[in-house]
């Protein structure tokens, strides 16, 4: 009888162990699944289990049972923990292998390692928001969190493989793979810059067409800035809780003679863009002017701009530091930038006005990756 030890394993067949003895060599390690589930404008879904003495919190999902895949477990934890009906899972975002050593775990416990599969549950709408229903022995409740408060409730190695998956999601890229947290390929520019979603309120909608009204001044000028093969350029501002991504523009100063001279001017100075035939998509209503010090109504203008040229990264005079610069498709820059629909709605616009104005192509799904610090020659 053939012995079970496989090529792989650099066994002779002289030296292969009884089946019971290899069996035992064998490393043995728990499985765990989760999903990343978010609502419409890009949080992500936590739930607060009872039974975990630090408070911490958790994402959707639970223990593998023996002789059960880790997508199957997924479906069963989110219908079970979340009372929802089987979402369709559509892939693996991350996966994770966290040592016995690692010092976010619990005392006391055996514990041989663990596997974590992370997928991608989607986009929960508000009718399925309402409909969940906890297990309260088990779960005492759920939050739909921007990623910077997320991270604050989980354990620290949780936290990391949210971001993570969450990231590789936004970002198009491959699946993530971790070990007690740290990825161990190359590091996606998402991860590498730490961008959080910027979760913008909903006052950002909707978007007016026409001229902006006399009596409202305006205050911003921002635009979706298209290189030749239909992506746009996004900016990271880089803070103490992570960079937060925007369109390439800023506030209008008293300098500027049309808020397109604020957009020319910050492009070229947070992103190191030059811009061409700027159009105007739009305006939304700042009803209160909070930010520009309660100036009151106001309107934030919203444009589409072809960019001629990216020159090497430089310091942005205004905040004395540099600021991340990629390249994403329109829709990936909408998700990021935490508009929800009216974001998707503006974005689809901004990609119909570059098609009907310059003829560019409709970005084709890629990775989010960033421009080179030297710049890159535009075709």
């Amino acid at each position: 009888m053939s012995s079970p030890v496989s090529p792989s394993d650099h066994v002779t067949p002289d030296a292969a162990l009884p089946a019971a003895q290899y069996a035992g060599a064998r490393h043995a390690a728990w499985l765990g699944a989760a999903a990343i589930i978010t609502d419409e404008v890009g949080r992500v879904l936590l739930v607060h289990p009872t039974y975990r003495l630090d408070d911490s919190w958790l994402l959707p999902g639970g223990v593998v049972e023996s002789g059960e895949h880790p997508h199957v477990t997924c479906q069963r934890e989110i219908t079970e923990e979340l009372g929802l009906a089987v979402l369709p899972l559509a892939r693996i975002l991350a996966v994770h292998s966290l040592s016995p050593q690692h010092p976010d775990l619990q005392t006391g416990t055996p514990f041989p390692g663990e596997i974590r599969f992370v997928f991608d549950g989607g986009t929960l709408t508000p009718d399925q928001v309402e409909a969940i229903r906890l297990p309260r022995e088990e779960l005492s409740s759920y939050a739909f969190l921007e990623t910077r408060e997320a991270v604050q409730r989980l354990r620290s190695v949780d936290g990391q493989i949210m971001l993570a998956a969450y990231r590789a999601r936004l970002g198009n890229t491959a699946t993530a793979h971790l070990a007690d947290g740290r990825h161990i390929f190359d590091v996606p520019a998402l991860d590498r810059h730490d961008v959080h979603v910027r979760y913008r309120p909903l006052w950002d909608s909707p978007l007016h067409s026409g001229p902006v009204p006399e009596r409202l001044p305006v205050q911003q000028a921002w635009s979706w800035c298209f290189v030749p093969d239909g992506r746009v350029v996004l900016v990271g501002d880089p803070g103490p809780r992570g960079t937060l991504p925007m369109l390439p523009g800023g506030t209008v100063e008293g300098t500027d003679a049309t808020p397109e001279d604020t957009l020319h001017r910050e492009a070229a100075e947070e992103a190191q863009l030059t811009l061409a035939d700027p159009v105007r998509l739009g305006w939304v209503l700042d009803e209160t002017g909070e930010v520009y010090g309660g100036v009151g109504p106001n309107a934030r203008l919203r444009l589409a701009a072809r960019v001629t040229a990216i020159g090497p990264a430089a310091v942005d005079p205004a905040t004395g530091r540099p600021f991340a610069r990629l390249l994403a498709t329109p829709s990936q820059a909408a998700a990021l930038l935490g508009w929800g629909p009216p974001g998707a709605r503006q974005a689809q616009l901004a990609v119909h006005t570059a098609r009907e104005r310059w003829d560019l192509p409709t970005a084709r799904p890629a990775a989010i990756e960033e421009i080179p610090a030297e710049g890159t020659p535009l075709s």
